[in-house]
């Protein structure tokens, strides 16, 4: 069967995706139990997945990784403060607990640089393992947390292994799922699960890029400011308050 996507078309869906998701939680604050809401939240279950996957592209295709490493740490630090405006957290981290303290760009960077420790084998073992817990530790206090490090890493060991990529999404997603389940919120915990639905549309990648070679600078540029436009429309509606547990 021909695959039809390519990576700027698979961008293209997250971006949306991520938008119907973060106009949700601006003009819906918290976990609201109406079918509508639900549905449209479910539509931004497809973003996380992309990204995992195309973190795990950029490392494989990148010329240079120290650069790649770089770019992803300051996207994720300006992506801080446009994260927490957009959703009321305090910009200091753990000053209001240890979940959703800053953006998932946080845990993606970090992806890559275990993905690079991993290549390397110069070093011992042991340092690998000792950096696998460390990473998860650092990362535990953003947006999917440490499981935007895990499963962006499964992905990369099991890259040309499609069926194996699709099991680690969701074995990774269920994991997350069941800690907000047991711990935060049965609604949002059970949500999660819908990331499978980014499996179909994964499945279709060509593995070309796409002929507009900009996307990815649009994407650096996109998702910090989108944010910074759903804090305005948090202010405006809300107020001043945390629109997100």
């Amino acid at each position: 069967m021909e695959k039809k996507l390519n990576a700027n078309q698979i961008k293209l869906i997250a971006i949306v995706a991520m938008t119907i998701d973060h106009l949700t939680w601006a003009f819906f604050p918290g976990t609201q139990a109406v079918w509508y809401v639900f549905v449209l939240h479910i539509i931004g279950r497809l973003t996380a997945p992309i990204m995992w996957f195309f973190i795990v592209e950029g490392c494989h295709y990148t010329r240079n990784m120290g650069k790649y490493i770089g770019r992803l740490f300051l996207f994720a630090v300006i992506s801080h403060f446009a994260y927490d405006f957009a959703f009321g957290i305090p910009f200091l981290p753990l000053s209001t607990g240890t979940f959703n303290q800053t953006s998932v760009m946080w845990s993606l960077a970090w992806a890559a640089v275990l993905i690079w420790i991993c290549n390397q084998d110069r070093i011992p073992q042991w340092v690998k393992i000792i950096s696998i817990i460390a990473i998860c530790l650092i990362s535990f206090p953003s947006d999917w947390s440490s499981i935007a490090v895990m499963c962006p890493f499964g992905l990369h060991v099991h890259r040309g292994k499609f069926k194996l990529q699709a099991r680690d999404i969701v074995l990774w997603s269920f994991i997350y799922a069941a800690v907000y389940f047991l711990f935060l919120d049965k609604l949002y915990g059970a949500l999660q699960m819908f990331t499978f639905l980014t499996i179909p549309i994964l499945a279709q990648y060509n593995g070309e890029r796409g002929k507009w070679k900009r996307m990815k600078w649009f994407f650096y540029v996109y998702y910090p400011a989108h944010l910074v436009i759903i804090g305005i429309i948090r202010i405006a509606l809300h107020g001043d308050i945390s629109i997100i547990f």
